[in-house]
């Protein structure tokens, strides 16, 4: 319930979030509403401090929904870095690279555009403060609220700024804001915090499959003017195989960008069994390959981040309306991961929440009932046939081995099905093996990389490349729920793996040389907000909530 002592402003409809399918949404919203002849008061919330700021993907975009939402982009000024020639395909070795004969249709890339996420949500930004939208970066949603039926979103509550370590507030202390709306689009992206708090209120993942992730580290890198991509006719590049092996789901992927730029990354799938993993040295494996390393030599890294992508697909989506509120994108796990790409279909399901939305205010109503029509416009739309042809991907690359391809083929011969539909996933968090059950078994070589600073830099100077500035004397949004349970049973079972699955160094353990005694210690200041600890730790001890709105990474190129 509301703290009427609070400051409250009402509009009609309030977006959560500054990634595609919210900017899409408002744009498209207040165009509709215009053609309608309705007058609607529209704002969106940001956590970042500059739209753009927390966005990051590969990126490559399938141009489709944007056509859908302005025919001119390119005239308008959409950041294309370039258009895709031709994609490259390879398995790699540790030592070689083989040219996979067969490019899935999926993964037709010709004709796309790569971008830079951060630019391109910063442009449409732009183009939805023009129509009209209030844009309020730097405000974090800390609290859904709901009406006095306790079940009716009625808007969300803004995080307190100038609040000390102890709780207390300071002397610059700005309370949050109660911003109320008659609906409210959640779209935070993956593993968003107050998609998980209305979980845990209202049944939107009844009957549905757990979520599930994979957490990707990029760069951009700065390149020689004679490199690669100088005279390649393809400027599109994934790769599969090392370092991961065949039974780690992942893969790398090398995109061309303006400039003498590359944008380069590793993905990794949170179903991961080995405990002793560590995606960020698994990163660096990737970019020492001899392919990968020949193409990147010379160059110098200018930007990195991480952050985490929900890949189930449709059986785990939610259910995409409740009483007041919507669910678009990432967080309504609107992604295809067959194609590796979720930028188009996250900004359609925006745009397909803003028709529903529009028809809400056209009957004056904002039930659930009324709302779910975006459901019907979702089923009725491609949007759902691509989702519905991965419906099984994500259960079949978690598979190991020959197994994995034997079900990914059958799918991809059967639209989706594969040898039975409705493949049943696990949580990834319920993936780890104890480390006595894989020592023998692991394939993966845990030796420590060599960096050098500028072309291969370590976990720390990447956070510092992330631009991420958190204020150091707030309370830490990184909650472990009981440090005993880290230090004592998760340590003897898989050697505290958070020390490892973060990208960023926040968790560290620390052994006293005399008494051997363990304690964990927190940078929660280096989080990368990627929420790989919330999504990855066994025993579900460690809760990701909102820092200080503006807190976080600052990417500008990514």
């Amino acid at each position: 319930m509301m703290n009427r002592d609070r400051e409250q402003i009402e509009f009609d409809v309030l977006f959560v979030g500054g990634g595609p399918a919210n900017l899409a949404g408002a744009i498209h919203l207040m165009k509709l509403a215009k053609n309608r002849g309705l007058d609607l008061e529209v704002a969106l919330v940001e956590k970042g401090a500059d739209i753009g700021s927390h966005a990051l993907s590969g990126a490559v975009l399938n141009p489709i929904a944007l056509k859908e939402l302005m025919t001119n982009y390119r005239e308008a000024g959409c950041p294309i870095e370039t258009d895709v020639r031709g994609d490259e395909f390879y398995f790699l070795t540790k030592s070689r690279r083989y040219t996979v004969p067969f490019v899935p249709r999926y993964m037709h890339n010709k004709g796309f555009h790569i971008i830079s996420l951060s630019k391109f949500v910063s442009w449409l930004a732009t183009l939805a403060e023009d129509l009209g939208v209030n844009i309020f970066p730097g405000f974090a949603g800390k609290e859904v609220l709901y009406d006095q039926d306790d079940r009716t979103v009625i808007g969300v509550r803004t995080g307190d700024k100038g609040v000390g370590k102890d709780g207390i507030p300071k002397a610059n202390f700005e309370p949050g804001i109660d911003i109320l709306a008659k609906v409210t689009v959640f779209g935070e992206g993956a593993r968003g915090s107050l998609l998980q708090a209305i979980s845990k209120k209202l049944p939107i993942f009844e009957g549905k499959m757990p979520q599930v992730f994979e957490t990707g580290i990029k760069e951009v890198i700065q390149l020689p003017e004679t490199n690669y991509f100088s005279n390649s006719r393809g400027n599109d590049i994934h790769t599969f195989g090392y370092p991961l092996g065949l039974n780690t789901h992942g893969g790398g992927f090398i995109y061309e960008m303006k400039d003498h730029r590359i944008s380069l990354g590793l993905i990794v799938g949170l179903s991961y069994q080995d405990p002793m993993l560590d995606l960020y040295e698994e990163f660096i494996r990737f970019k020492r390959h001899p392919f990968v390393a020949e193409l990147i030599k010379g160059g110098r890294v200018i930007e990195q981040g991480a952050r985490t992508i929900v890949t189930g697909g449709y059986y785990n989506m939610p259910k995409l309306a409740v009483d007041g509120g919507l669910f678009v994108g990432s967080s309504a796990s609107m992604l295809n991961a067959p194609a590796l790409k979720g930028i188009h279909t996250s900004m359609k399901s925006g745009m397909l929440a803003a028709e529903a939305i529009v028809e809400a205010f056209s009957r004056g109503s904002f039930t659930r009932e009324t709302l779910n029509h975006y459901h019907q416009l979702f089923e009725d739309s491609w949007l759902k046939k691509e989702l519905y042809i991965g419906r099984n991907f994500a259960q079949a690359v978690s598979k190991k081995g020959l197994v994995k391809f034997l079900h990914v083929g059958a799918q991809y011969l059967t639209g989706g099905r594969g040898i039975f539909d409705k493949m049943p996933m696990k949580e990834d968090a319920k993936r780890l093996r104890p480390l006595k059950d894989v020592r023998l078994q692991c394939t993966t070589t845990h030796k420590k990389q060599a960096y050098d600073g500028v072309l291969y830099v370590d976990k720390l100077t990447g956070v510092y490349l992330s631009k991420t500035q958190h204020r150091e004397d707030q309370p830490g949004h990184l909650i472990v729920h009981d440090q005993r349970l880290c230090v004592n049973e998760c340590f003897e079972t898989y050697r505290c793996p958070c020390t490892r699955f973060c990208p960023g160094n926040v968790y560290e353990l620390e052994i006293d040389d005399k008494s051997q005694e363990r304690r964990l210690r927190l940078n929660p200041s280096n989080c990368l907000h990627c929420k790989t600890c919330d999504i990855k730790d066994p025993y579900g001890n460690i809760t990701w909530t909102c820092p200080e709105g503006g807190d976080g990474p600052r990417y500008t190129v990514v």
